[in-house]
């Protein structure tokens, strides 16, 4: 099996998980508060990669610059924006939010530009980036008040999420290409999973907690193949194909999203959000486009 297929493969695999991870997050919320859902799936993850790493005897890699990345991702790759995207999935679809965090690669693009020069910003990208924030302003043009307080605040959360997501994932490129992708997974998803479980239980109500198949599925999905799978196999990515090239998965997952929430949730949007969205996911596409000309494995 070629170097190609693998890469090829395992970036329409993370796409299309992460295009129905967000469904899944929403299903898991009707029986769980937004720290204990997440919490829990990030847990399951943990378990399931020291399974894998005792199996194949992978040694957790402990040096100094590891393992402050791990404390980082921890927090900021894991705890901080998943959890704006639970908490933000509480008020607003799916699809919604999948379209909204497609501002990720617009943030990788320009987070590379800071901490890693080579890469240059020309024209073009600056033509995208223009038209994804008019996008932005138009989803935002709706009236607060009309679509009420904390949808607007849900919006707001999942931007923030990719935003910080951006950030990790610019930092992984440059200090972390020595981890082997598990060992990259383990602490972070442990460290999540242990500190969103007791934020959960300190600060949220955890008196109507439903253990139902959909909050059992939901977790399980998650934590399995929406956590161990994808980022496994995003981290192994990340060292063999360009950051922003592999942000682009991003215009992939809003489809899949819009997709499973309309079958599966009758969820819609309105137009101003449709309108919105097409302009945000056009700006990134063209901002990006010269990427997708590249080649794709690093000579």
């Amino acid at each position: 099996m070629s170097l190609n297929f693998k890469i090829t493969a395992n970036y329409l695999l993370i796409s299309l998980i992460w295009g129905s991870t967000w469904f899944a997050i929403r299903l898991g919320l009707d029986s769980l508060t937004p720290l204990i859902s997440a919490g829990l799936r990030f847990s399951v993850a943990a378990l399931v990669i020291f399974t894998i790493m005792k199996i194949r005897s992978i040694n957790l890699q402990k040096d100094t610059v590891s393992m402050r990345l791990y404390l980082v991702m921890g927090v900021f790759s894991f705890i901080l924006p998943f959890g704006l995207v639970y908490w933000g999935e509480q008020f607003i679809p799916s699809g919604l939010a999948a379209i909204l965090f497609g501002v990720y690669p617009f943030f990788v693009a320009l987070f590379t530009r800071v901490f890693i020069p080579e890469e240059k910003i020309e024209a073009v990208k600056i033509v995208g980036m223009i038209l994804g924030f008019s996008g932005i302003v138009v989803i935002f043009s709706q009236n607060i008040l009309m679509i009420g307080l904390h949808y607007f605040l849900g919006m707001v959360a999942v931007l923030l999420s990719g935003l910080l997501q951006s950030t990790i994932a610019v930092s992984i490129k440059k200090y972390g290409k020595h981890l082997h992708p598990l060992s990259m997974n383990l602490i972070p998803m442990a460290i999540a999973g242990i500190g969103m479980l007791l934020l959960g239980i300190l600060f949220e109500d955890t008196a109507n907690l439903k253990f139902d198949i959909k909050a059992i599925a939901s977790v399980l999905y998650l934590g399995v193949i929406g956590s161990v799978v994808t980022f496994t196999a995003y981290y192994w990515l990340l060292s063999r194909i360009n950051i922003i090239l592999l942000s682009l998965t991003a215009f992939i997952t809003p489809i899949i999203a819009l997709l499973i929430g309309w079958v599966f949730l009758d969820e819609t949007l309105l137009r101003n959000q449709i309108f919105g969205s097409l302009l945000v996911l056009l700006g990134l596409f063209i901002a990006n486009i010269t990427f997708m000309k590249q080649k794709i494995v690093k000579s």
